[in-house]
């Protein structure tokens, strides 16, 4: 299975241990991105929470606003933007203006709202969310499509002949998706409006082996709608950390994964079904978590995309900090330096260019030794002891394979 053109990036939540300080947080996430942006990933996308302590972004529309001033090239997306504690109208509105504002480079993320406590703060019925969002993301299809004015109502919100005077900056308007968890609402919601899905799902434990399914399900949602679901719009979520090798990486994150689930999860979640005693050993048995050598790493995203039947547009990182700031931010360094190549084809070219000189050499450094030694003779120099062996053979330890 071929996956040249892959994509990677980050799902910023984002995580940060209670007791830290949130101010520094924010400002490390910032940094984050802006080094994500120098080491040539694909994406970030940032999340909306409200309450728990941990996940400390409320707005995704000013944090993306404040990383778009400080990359050049990442795209930055919403991930994602809790569609049913928004009137959609407002929400179209927002990533309009900052589809102008990063000329380009702005994503839509959708989502029902990932903590229960967030929704019944505002009075929103856990089991209306999804209901909610499907009804947001309709209004916002429509507002941005801007053939008519849009005139609908339901029991949270109302659009009199509505429509928006800024038209999307990029062509076809930005990318849309919708995340996609452990229910198959996600899926068939992005199926219903042909956009792209975000598999939160892949990154659970028994989620890669459903992601074949999901992806048959979004498409045959998709065509009841005569909509088409694209695999380049498929992003798939899971836990990731780099180190020189092995034993070093688990080092480095074991006791920070520990904390994390502990102290988050389960003492002040109740930990969300399907997370384990042990969520780092099962997570690296099952592949949701990939934590190692870039060669380890490597092969753990081969294996993750192989369940996919026929492969996915991007494989996202969720952004965590289970080792130190440093080892955190050299993980992501190794990963695009060693492993990143390998899934979008800029090495290929320099392989094949290494390989025909090797075959070649001899034909092509030959002359080149010749010439060498006649200007030498030419002009009645000796050949200095250190080029004797290299002359005379007609090898140079340069090329020696």
């Amino acid at each position: 299975m071929a996956h040249d053109g892959l994509r990677f990036g980050i799902f910023l939540a984002p995580f940060h241990q209670l007791g830290d300080n949130p101010t520094l947080a924010l400002a490390r996430d910032l940094e984050l991105i802006k080094w994500l942006d120098d080491l040539g990933y694909d994406e970030a996308w940032i999340g909306e929470h409200h309450s728990a302590g941990w996940e400390i972004i409320a707005s995704p529309e000013i944090f993306i606003g404040v990383a778009a001033d400080r990359t050049k090239r990442i795209m930055l997306g919403s991930g994602v933007t809790s569609l049913p504690y928004h009137h959609p109208f407002l929400v179209a509105q927002r990533f309009v203006q900052l589809d102008h504002m990063t000329r380009g480079r702005v994503m839509l993320g959708c989502g029902p709202g990932a903590l229960v406590s967030d929704a019944y703060m505002m009075g929103i019925e856990a089991e209306k969310q999804r209901t909610m969002m499907d009804e947001s993301l309709g209004a916002i299809m429509k507002l941005l499509e801007g053939r008519e004015p849009v005139t609908m109502k339901t029991d949270w919100f109302e659009l009199k002949e509505a429509r928006l005077h800024l038209k999307p900056y990029t062509k076809g308007g930005f990318p849309i998706a919708v995340a996609s968890a452990t229910t198959p609402s996600g899926v068939l919601t992005a199926g219903k409006y042909g956009v792209g899905m975000l598999s939160l799902g892949a990154g659970l434990p028994g989620g890669p082996q459903k992601l074949a399914e999901q992806w048959r399900l979004g498409e045959e949602q998709a065509a009841k709608f005569g909509k088409t679901m694209k695999r380049e719009d498929w992003r798939l979520v899971i836990n990731m950390h780099v180190a020189e090798d092995d034993e070093q990486a688990m080092r480095e994150v074991r006791a920070g994964e520990r904390v994390e689930t502990l102290s988050y999860f389960s003492e002040t979640l109740g930990r969300p079904p399907m997370r384990s005693e042990n969520p780092l050993a099962e997570g690296l048995q099952a592949g949701t978590t990939i934590v190692g050598s870039p060669e380890t790493v490597a092969a753990g995203i081969r294996r993750l995309l192989e369940f996919t039947g026929g492969g996915a547009g991007a494989v996202l990182f969720r952004s965590h900090e289970w080792a130190t700031r440093e080892q955190t931010l050299r993980s992501y360094e190794l990963f695009a330096r060693w492993v990143m190549p390998q899934f979008q084809g800029s090495m290929d070219s320099l392989y094949v260019s290494r390989e025909w000189v090797s075959e070649n050499r001899s034909g092509i450094f030959g002359p080149h030794m010749g010439a060498m030694r006649k200007a030498f003779t030419d002009t009645g120099q000796e050949v200095p002891n250190h080029m004797r062996m290299t002359l005379h053979t007609g090898k140079t330890p340069l090329v020696e394979k």
